[in-house]
């Protein structure tokens, strides 16, 4: 949710009060989000083309910044991910920690 709020220009301090985190916490998670954040568009948008049964319908159309595109992808692929495996209840970011092995703030993800 942190890593959404941000997509739509929220600050860290602003997340972390609503979070009820460390501001430090939040301002790391931004700081990791937007070094890999090109990185995590092509990861994320390869998974949402191998799911969705016609991807030309679910691909996000550019989001005005290299975070939110990335928001954008995760949140596409989490969307054909549940209506390939009819799991519609499943929440967004438990798909995704799934999906990349609860890795995804962690060193070295995406793989290169």
């Amino acid at each position: 949710m942190g890593l959404e709020l941000a997509a739509v220009g929220w600050g860290s301090r602003r997340i972390a009060e609503r979070l009820g985190r460390p501001v430090t916490t939040v301002r790391g998670w931004l700081r990791c989000w937007s070094r890999r954040a090109g990185r995590a568009t092509e990861v994320f948008t390869g998974w949402l083309v191998a799911l969705a049964d016609d991807p030309a319908r679910v691909l996000p159309a550019p989001a005005g910044s290299a975070v939110a595109d990335a928001v954008c992808a995760v949140t596409g692929f989490a969307f054909a991910a549940r209506a390939r495996s009819r799991m519609l209840k499943v929440p967004t970011w438990l798909l995704v920690s799934a999906a990349c092995h609860e890795r995804l703030l962690a060193p070295g993800w995406p793989p290169a």
